[in-house]
């Protein structure tokens, strides 16, 4: 018996081995793939950009001529038209007006909704959540002719305040939906010490349970401002007439319009870029806040 059960562990231990080492194959050949996926996708994302930059520096001759070549000169006088002849200095200032405050509101009443729907049991608490969350499945574009009347009735049309509160509005739902998720992770037990130790419920919303959760602050605040900064329908629909009110996006569409019967692509690229830096340094800041932000409700 000693000598069949030896010979039958023996012959186990190579079919564990080889099962072992099938399964690290396919564990490197998933790796694999997931890398070149990676990697193509980045590609696909940085190429255009790099290419935009490199294409504001150009004359139409170079950019039409091999678009792959760098330029000979690094001209700037594309970035200079940009910023004063088609006056993307003034959407630039415009954007971060808007985009500044509405985010600034956006944050402060998202956070104190979500506060409280994570954190307050009450009557109609899962309906109030229910209804900030159906917010994230009805298109823009659907509400866009009743918005308007609206809008225009308050007599907030081509107002800089009305399009703020549009864009608060908009951004609520994703908010809410996300810091009250993170909310609920945050430990009972602190915010207990401070009503024991005399806190309000203000003081200690304030002073003890938003510092705690300023990674998911930092993350949510990073999309809103991205959302935000490339919104085009809503400035589309609620700011047409006054070109000095224009936001960044509406003057690039109206840079790329012109560009085609006054050939400055140059001038063009510039504009883009002039678009995207700002949104990029952002990120690029903030990146490991923003990793940080998705994954602190997960680890806890």
């Amino acid at each position: 018996m000693t000598t069949e059960t030896a010979g039958k562990t023996t012959a186990a231990r190579p079919s564990r081995a080889s099962a072992r080492s099938g399964r690290s194959a396919a564990s490197g050949v998933l790796t694999g793939l997931s890398h070149a996926a990676l990697v193509i996708w980045a590609l696909l994302v940085i190429v255009p950009l790099v290419w935009t930059f490199v294409a504001a520096f150009k004359t139409n001759d170079e950019i039409f001529g091999d678009a792959w070549t760098l330029p000979q000169n690094w001209h700037l006088d594309a970035w200079v038209r940009a910023w004063d002849k088609a006056n993307v200095g003034r959407y630039l200032l415009n954007t971060v007006l808007v985009v500044a405050v509405s985010t600034f509101l956006t944050m402060l009443l998202g956070s104190m909704a979500a506060y409280v729907l994570a954190r307050y049991t009450f009557r109609g608490n899962r309906l109030v959540y229910l209804m900030f969350v159906s917010g994230m499945t009805f298109p823009v574009f659907l509400a866009l002719v009743p918005l308007f009347k609206v809008v225009q009735n308050l007599g907030m049309l081509n107002t800089y305040h009305g399009l703020i509160l549009v864009y608060v509005a908009y951004s609520l739902p994703f908010t809410v939906f996300f810091l009250s998720a993170f909310f609920k992770t945050l430990p009972t037990s602190v915010a207990e010490a401070a009503f024991i130790d005399g806190c309000g419920h203000a003081r200690t919303f304030f002073q003890i349970m938003l510092p705690m959760a300023k990674p998911g602050l930092v993350s949510i605040t990073i999309f809103n401002v991205i959302g935000q900064w490339n919104q085009y329908l809503l400035p589309l629909v609620l700011m047409p007439a006054d070109e000095d009110k224009w936001v960044l996006t509406q003057g690039i569409t109206n840079i790329s319009t012109s560009a085609g019967y006054e050939a400055d692509w140059p001038g063009l690229m510039a504009a883009l870029s002039m678009a995207i830096i700002p949104v990029a340094i952002v990120y690029v800041i903030f990146q490991r806040q923003i990793q940080a932000g998705l994954t602190a409700g997960a680890v806890k």
